[in-house]
């Protein structure tokens, strides 16, 4: 009797430990969340959006909202880097924080209560990545960068890039002003 009870006990201890063990192994999957977006040149990182300060979705679920962003925000990149390096020159981003034009605040509505994005002068664009642009495979530049576009909103002339047009628009300048110089 006491040889069941000890292989009992060894049995659910075993099993305790392995699914702790297995337990483990999922958190660790979980908390790599990065998404990685390509278009031609660029190739953009972006580390744990969950935890970007601002990217919130007004509708729809919060997951696709995020892939049609960065794939927008890539695309434009591409469509601007394409003008500013050399053809043997790629650009790669590795995005750490983002925080979209605007503000998110409550709407009240028949059916349920929802969020609406606010766009004021109060709430500019913010983003914050290190970049390196490559020659031919070798890195050339490399550099990190903290953006804010506090005159966002008066800007001449109007961009179609949909959705992320404010912080497109800061990307472009960004890699006017900096990147093609040196490339």
């Amino acid at each position: 009797m006491k040889i069941n009870y000890a292989l009992l006990i060894t049995g659910l201890t075993a099993g305790l430990v392995s699914s702790f063990a297995f337990a483990d192994d999922n958190a660790a999957d979980t908390d790599i969340n990065n998404v990685l977006t390509q278009s031609g040149i660029v190739k953009i990182e972006w580390l744990e959006p969950s935890s970007f300060r601002d990217i919130d979705s007004s509708s729809g679920q919060q997951s696709r909202f995020e892939q049609r962003l960065f794939d927008t925000l890539t695309k434009a990149l591409d469509k601007d880097a394409k003008k500013s390096l050399k053809a043997n020159q790629t650009l790669e981003l590795v995005v750490t924080n983002l925080d979209l034009a605007g503000d998110m605040r409550p709407t009240f509505g028949a059916a349920a209560v929802s969020e609406l994005r606010i766009v004021k002068d109060l709430y500019p664009p913010r983003m914050t990545f290190s970049y390196r642009v490559l020659e031919d495979g070798k890195v050339i530049m490399v550099g990190d960068e903290k953006l804010t576009d506090m005159n966002f909103m008066h800007h001449v002339g109007v961009r179609k890039d949909g959705m992320a047009e404010y912080e497109s628009r800061m990307l472009a300048d960004w890699l006017k002003k900096t990147v093609a110089p040196k490339a």
